[in-house]
């Protein structure tokens, strides 16, 4: 009975510590233990180990670790693409490991041995062609083409040029410090993929999330119904109502179950945990970035649109309180004007009541149905703006 509350408590850390990490940075978790726990992992354990090594090794020590760091997130590498292939090689070899002997079964049919191997050679397809895939690399000869593609809209993008790369700059794009090139309708650089997410490989990388997201949840059913054989086969309600006599509902057999599987399956019941998890994770990362799609804004152009708005609210406050300024001094300087009651005043609306609301004006925005095909068909890759190349001048 030990080992199975070890294994309850085994998993339930194991859901703290990814949520912590995975989304600690949310809103909802400001000021709970999960963001404390985030913070922890990902900034507070890494000075307290450079302090370490700062004291055991000097100044040396700390410098070869800040040269580690800088290989493995200033700069294109493999190691994120290899833990991703390690972690789903490694999941499906213990799936097959510790279920496929019970397949087929009461409840599944043994063609899931095979439509698992597909489904996870499906996505891994869908890896390669996102990390390998041009995301929309601009260049001198193709810069003509995205400029036609996307005009400025003299908001969060006006006619720039890139002080790296010495080219035009394309509206939605922008230079990836990490891969150093401009990429067209940046959205990010993922280090999973080991790649920028741009115009040309986003289709893929949503691909790729709901792929795995589906794969996931496959894995969760598949399990499920396997345990559910084995339940059958093994009889266990008819053991526990007949010979030890317990009431035949859920309530009662719930607990005697679930301690039957954990104590049978509990190999079966962390992989359950484990992929219900990373579904989870999956559905609110596609789901976010679907809701961008819908809107034809890119994760980069969230936080442009999030600083163009609040410096127009500030500036419209600002003049909304200096026009409040003026007027008040006009009545202080004239005589005519009637004195205001304490109570008129404690009522009255403040002057950043009367501000401008600021308006997101999102050009790109097309509406559903033209903005999920831009993303199916890139803007760069069709014909149209192809004849366009050459009529768009460099500025």
């Amino acid at each position: 009975m030990a080992v199975q509350w070890v294994l309850v408590l085994h998993g339930l850390a194991t859901l703290v510590v990814v949520v912590s990490f995975l989304c600690g940075q949310w809103p909802i978790f400001r000021r709970t233990p999960i963001a404390s726990i985030h913070h922890f992992l990902t900034v507070g354990a890494y000075d307290y180990f450079l302090r370490c090594v700062g004291v055991l090794f000097g100044i040396r020590g700390t410098n070869a670790i800040l040269e580690v760091e800088r290989f493995c997130c200033d700069r294109p590498n493999p190691i994120l693409q290899i833990i991703y292939l390690a972690i789903v090689g490694g999941t499906y070899f213990i799936v097959a490991k510790s279920c496929f002997s019970y397949i087929p079964g009461y409840y599944i049919s043994g063609i899931h041995r095979y439509t698992s191997s597909l489904a996870v050679g499906i996505g891994l397809l869908l890896f390669l062609l996102t990390s390998f895939a041009d995301p929309g690399t601009v260049k001198d000869d193709n810069v003509s083409q995205f400029l036609a593609a996307y005009p400025y809209d003299d908001i969060i993008y006006s006619g720039k040029e890139c002080p790296t790369c010495k080219i035009p700059k394309p509206a939605r794009s922008k230079h990836c410090s990490i891969c150093d090139r401009c990429v067209a309708r940046f959205d990010h650089h993922c280090g999973w993929m080991n790649n920028c997410i741009g115009e040309r490989n986003t289709r893929y990388f949503m691909a790729f999330l709901l792929w795995h997201f589906l794969v996931c949840i496959y894995g969760v059913i598949a399990i499920g119904l396997v345990l559910a054989g084995q339940l059958k086969e093994s009889r266990v309600i008819y053991v526990l109502t007949v010979y030890y006599r317990i009431e035949n509902s859920f309530l009662s057999l719930a607990p005697h179950v679930l301690q039957w599987f954990v104590g049978s399956y509990d190999t079966q019941i962390l992989l359950m945990v484990f992929l219900a998890i990373v579904a989870l994770l999956l559905a609110g990362f596609f789901g976010y970035h679907a809701s961008l799609c819908f809107t034809n804004t890119t994760t980069n152009e969230t936080f442009k649109w999030q600083e163009y708005i609040s410096w127009q609210r500030k500036l419209n406050e600002a003049r909304a309180s200096t026009a409040a300024l003026r007027a008040s001094v006009n009545g202080l300087s004239s005589d005519a004007s009637p004195r205001e009651s304490k109570w008129r005043a404690f009522f009255r609306r403040s002057p950043l009541e009367d501000a401008e609301p600021v308006v997101k004006e999102n050009k790109y925005d097309k509406g559903l149905i033209k903005n999920i095909y831009e993303i199916i068909v890139p803007l760069s890759s069709r014909s149209s703006f192809s004849r366009k190349k050459s009529k768009v001048r460099r500025e």
